[in-house]
């Protein structure tokens, strides 16, 4: 069997969500190697010295580690669903949900971790990009059109983040075509393979294997 890449991952890391979603869909195993934050492995340290997931080690040694570029490297080798569209609309929204919208989420989510922080303020910042999100959705079901594409998968994890802090005032948001979007992506068979739990891996454990048909 061809070698697989390694995969240095963490459930509930949006950025690392995303990268397995690209991973699955393009059809790529990978050896899962599922981290602890407060204990982060050597090897994915000596990997990456910025030691943040997702990290993705090729086998020819070359390292992956921006979830973003992950996807791309993926969704390269086979995009069997189109999620590639490649156009600069498609480029700017992620930046901005990666960018602007992610500070907010920050500060809305961790105050405390900021000086001089209201986090409703940020809260309200956030909605901004969620009514543009909404907009952009109303038409055709989707960000970019009919079909779910790279900026769906890029971003939808992190305006889940952003609707568990507060769920009830989420739900209660005039954005209906938002929260049916999100729904659906966490309905999704893709999200709950994503989302598979497992065990904390060490030095030596084996590693299971990352790909739909292994969760399936």
């Amino acid at each position: 069997m061809t070698e697989m890449p390694v995969l240095y991952s963490f459930r509930r890391c949006p950025y690392a969500m995303r990268a397995r979603m690209a991973l699955l869909i393009s059809a790529t195993p990978a050896r899962l190697r599922e981290v602890v934050l407060r204990n982060k492995p050597e090897e994915m340290i000596a990997a990456s010295p910025k030691a943040t997931v997702p990290v993705l080690v090729l086998p020819d040694g070359q390292v992956i580690d921006e979830s973003l570029a992950i996807m791309h490297w993926a969704l390269a080798r086979n995009d069997p669903q189109g999620w590639l569209q490649g156009n600069e609309t498609e480029t700017a929204l992620i930046a901005e949900a990666d960018g602007p919208f992610k500070d907010h989420l920050d500060r809305y989510k961790y105050p405390t971790r900021y000086e001089n922080v209201d986090p409703l303020d940020h809260r309200a910042g956030g909605l901004e990009f969620l009514e543009k999100l909404d907009a952009l959705i109303q038409p055709s079901g989707q960000l970019m059109g009919a079909q779910p594409s790279l900026a769906d998968h890029a971003i939808f994890p992190f305006v889940r983040q952003f609707a568990n802090n507060d769920r009830d005032w989420f739900d209660q948001l005039p954005l209906p075509a938002l929260q049916k979007w999100l729904g659906d992506h966490l309905a999704s068979p893709l999200f709950a393979t994503t989302m598979v739990k497992y065990p904390q891996w060490m030095s030596g454990d084996v590693e299971p294997v990352f790909a739909l048909q292994a969760a399936a």
